[in-house]
């Protein structure tokens, strides 16, 4: 089990600046949930859907999740790992450098280790950069 960091308020955050905020709790990637995945993106390849058939001719001898699916994650790993009074709102601002080294194969857990990089003041709020790296259980 995770434990979550709670900070009273922004400033708070800003000394945390190049550490490690901590790990999330483990998340299991489910065949259903890689399904739903597939059914919003359009993307039914067979690595993705075709459980009997992935488990012939994949060196996984599983289906593996979409590496979107796994990137779209990272926001309900972040908010099991910190949390921050007084913030309104928070809006992906983008991506600075994605790897995707390792695939994720339905039933795998996951968590998210993150650290803070960056609390930088924006027009109308603040700008966080937050590393996070993906471990798969056992891989």
């Amino acid at each position: 089990m995770s434990d979550k960091k709670h900070f009273a308020k922004l400033q708070d955050l800003q000394a945390q600046v190049g550490q490690e905020i901590g790990t999330s709790d483990w998340m299991v990637v489910s065949q259903p949930q890689i399904n739903a995945f597939a059914d919003a993106t359009g993307d039914h390849q067979w690595i993705h859907v075709d459980v009997a058939r992935a488990a012939v001719e994949t060196p996984f001898k599983s289906t593996i999740a979409h590496g979107f699916l796994t990137l779209s994650l990272l926001s309900t790993l972040l908010s099991g790992t910190v949390a921050v009074n007084g913030w309104r709102m928070a809006i992906n601002y983008g991506l600075n450098r994605v790897r995707l080294v390792s695939p994720v194969p339905a039933g795998a857990r996951i968590r998210a280790r993150v650290t803070v990089s960056a609390l930088t003041a924006a027009e109308g709020g603040w700008q966080a950069a937050w590393p996070i790296a993906v471990e798969r259980e056992h891989g």
